[in-house]
């Protein structure tokens, strides 16, 4: 295109925008809906061609247009689509209702032949407080028609705000692929005053191939701070300390390093937190780092009452968009309510910061579930916007729970609930952890017992260490981990003595019990079983291969050993059942969950006291000086 964009970045909402050259194939339904026999040419981030004799829809999870959540959180009455075409054809806007049901409300036809011009719709979001989305579609005869750009915009005036990124990395590689991406849009580098990097990883950023690039697109924008590795916890507060105390950012965007990043999920978030009718948290979605066109979740919530996350009601999970599309999807167009969102991209407003405080000392885990229930105890709710979003590798992929970050999973699950419950939750704590205790033992997870019960020790020690800790848990328990075989990975199985189980026996052994009866049965059967002494031989050699999809209690609960895969498939475990081991585990957690129990009234008030200390600018600022 030679003319001047008619757009005013201004005014713009959300841009319509299409694949970069460099993205796989399988993205392409997160920004066009295409039939099978119809492939459009894309010519840039912004301009499309339609072929002729076609339909192509941008009914997409990228380009079309979520009103409810506008309607809902914004002070935005009307949305304005604005495109820039030539050629011939037929463009048609339609709008959804909450269960999904098309309306069709505008269009017009197109024959304007080599000249661009300029064509708008506007669409009231009055009908939209529950749900819905509007989108456009394009539609050609004998010639093809061309956007050169287009997107949804507003006549309304809107505060100006500048954003300051903070991202945290252990993975520089990733990090500086992230920080490329950042600098390679002019639009969201105009609305970037700073990105500060807290560099917490063996091998630095400056050091990694990219980075002079990274530098040269971001210039003195750019702040890379390196620090002892204090999780993620530690670098994200590093990145709000640093905007709220030496910037004079109206929003700071927490970001994680190994992601993917889509530019325009920056400038949506901006522009949504510009235009709230309150302060809120923009959180953004989880796209699947390993099939691109599926998504993590439209929103999530923490259930109080249990004190686990959870997907938020009404929420579609794991949801392809290359196998079902936005218009035949009917669940994905409910306005769905979360109560937090993940840092993998997340938007705070100064005020939200400042009135919150900084995040707990926590290392990683809970941290960001906990600081959105903490603001929305302050008037500031979390709002998971869709169309907005990033690539990243969802929990699904990982099995985080059983290797050392169940110490945190644990300790930090507990430090939230004292602070956030409004329940008496003593029991469901207890009757929760002992029977995942006994699980884990049954699998012959003794290391995920131990940093477990190691968990509920140092939370009922009280937050006195938190900070400490910081620099001291993981080495701590990477140590304690080091002195358990199941938690000593190789490579592969083949680093291992064959099984002794044939194939037909082992498969055998791999149907779960459903009906409660059975499982009662089996459990009883197991527990038994780990009781007496292991057959000599299984200490050297395994049993059987399992994969880690099939590495459940009913069946690992009936061996002597077994060769184990891990959730990512990069490596295998011997675990190897130990009777003495497995009772002083079970001891210990029936201590500790007993003495949990009677002295949880007393540690929620020793923690909700401590509160404003654990996440005030002070104690931060000493970690961070290491004093």
């Amino acid at each position: 295109m030679t003319e001047q964009s008619p757009l005013d970045p201004k005014h713009v909402l959300q841009r319509v925008i299409l694949p970069r050259e460099e993205d796989p194939l399988d993205v392409r339904p997160l920004y066009l809906d295409e039939p099978e026999n119809v492939h459009a040419h894309v010519s840039s981030r912004r301009s499309v061609t339609v072929p002729a004799s076609a339909k192509v829809s941008f009914a997409s999870y990228f380009n079309a247009f979520p009103a409810s959540y506008w309607k809902r959180w914004t002070v935005v009455e009307e949305v304005v689509l604005r495109l820039r075409v030539r050629g011939a054809g037929r463009l048609d806007v339609y709008r959804s209702k909450p269960n999904g049901d098309p309306i069709h409300l505008d269009g017009r036809p197109v024959r304007i032949g080599g000249q661009w011009e300029d064509v708008e719709f506007r669409v009231s979001l009055k009908p939209f407080e529950d749900g819905g989305w509007i989108w456009f579609d394009v539609f050609t005869d004998d010639s093809t028609l061309e956007i050169g750009e287009a997107a949804w915009t507003t006549d309304q005036v809107l505060p100006e705000q500048q954003v300051a990124i903070g991202m945290t990395t252990m993975r520089p590689v990733d990090a500086v692929i992230a920080l490329r991406a950042l600098g390679e849009d002019p639009q969201v580098l105009a609305v970037v005053q700073k990105v500060f990097v807290a560099d917490q990883g063996a091998v630095k950023v400056r050091d990694t191939e990219g980075y002079a690039e990274a530098v040269a697109l971001l210039g003195d924008k750019l702040e890379v701070i390196e620090q002892d590795n204090l999780g993620g916890s530690g670098g994200f507060t590093r990145g709000l300390y640093e905007a709220i105390e030496h910037t004079d950012v109206d929003q700071i965007m927490l970001m994680d390093d190994d992601i993917r990043l889509e530019p325009d999920a920056v400038l949506r978030s901006n522009a949504f937190a510009r235009a709230a009718a309150q302060p809120v948290i923009v959180g953004s979605h989880m796209l699947n780092l390993q099939a691109r066109a599926r998504l993590h979740s439209m929103g999530e919530v923490v259930d109080l009452a249990s004190c686990f996350w959870r997907a938020a009601p009404g929420a579609v999970t794991d949801h392809d968009f290359g196998e079902e599309s936005l218009r035949e999807t009917g669940k994905l167009h409910l306005r769905i309510n979360s109560t937090y969102n993940g840092w993998w991209m997340c938007l705070f407003p100064r005020e939200v910061v400042q009135r919150t405080g900084y995040p707990l000392p926590l290392f990683i885990k809970w941290d960001d579930a906990e600081y959105s229930l903490r603001a929305l105890e302050n008037g500031y709710p979390t709002i998971s916007l869709p169309g907005s979003a990033v690539w990243h590798m969802p929990w699904t992929d990982k099995n985080d729970a059983t290797d050392w970050q169940a110490y945190f999973h644990t300790r930090n699950r507990l430090i939230m609930a004292a602070l956030h419950s409004p329940y008496d939750i003593r029991s469901t704590l207890v009757k929760q952890g002992m029977k995942l205790s006994l699980r884990h033992l049954l699998s012959m997870e003794y290391s995920t017992v131990a940093v477990q019960q190691k968990a509920i020790e140092d939370f009922l020690e009280g937050p006195g260490r938190l900070f400490d800790s910081l620099r001291t848990a993981l080495p701590d328990i990477q140590r304690l981990r080091k002195t358990y075989s199941d938690a000593q990975v190789l490579p592969s199985a083949r680093e291992f003595p064959p099984p002794t189980f044939d194939m037909v026996r082992a498969e055998s052994m791999l149907k779960p019990p459903v009906n409660p009866a059975v499982i009662a049965a089996k459990a009883s059967k197991a527990l038994l079983h780990n009781l007496r002494t292991p057959e000599k031989h299984t200490e050297e050699r395994p049993q059987i291969n399992v994969p880690a999809t099939n590495a459940r209690w009913f069946l690992l609960g009936n061996l002597d050993s077994a060769t184990v895969s891990n959730a990512d498939g990069s490596g295998v475990a011997f675990r190897k059942r130990d009777p003495k081991e497995f009772r002083q585990l079970m001891a210990r957690v029936v201590r500790n969950y007993r003495r949990l129990g009677q002295e949880w009234p007393r540690m929620k008030k020793t923690y909700r006291d401590a509160l404003p200390e654990m996440t005030s600018v002070e104690s931060w600022r000493k970690v961070f000086e290491n004093r």
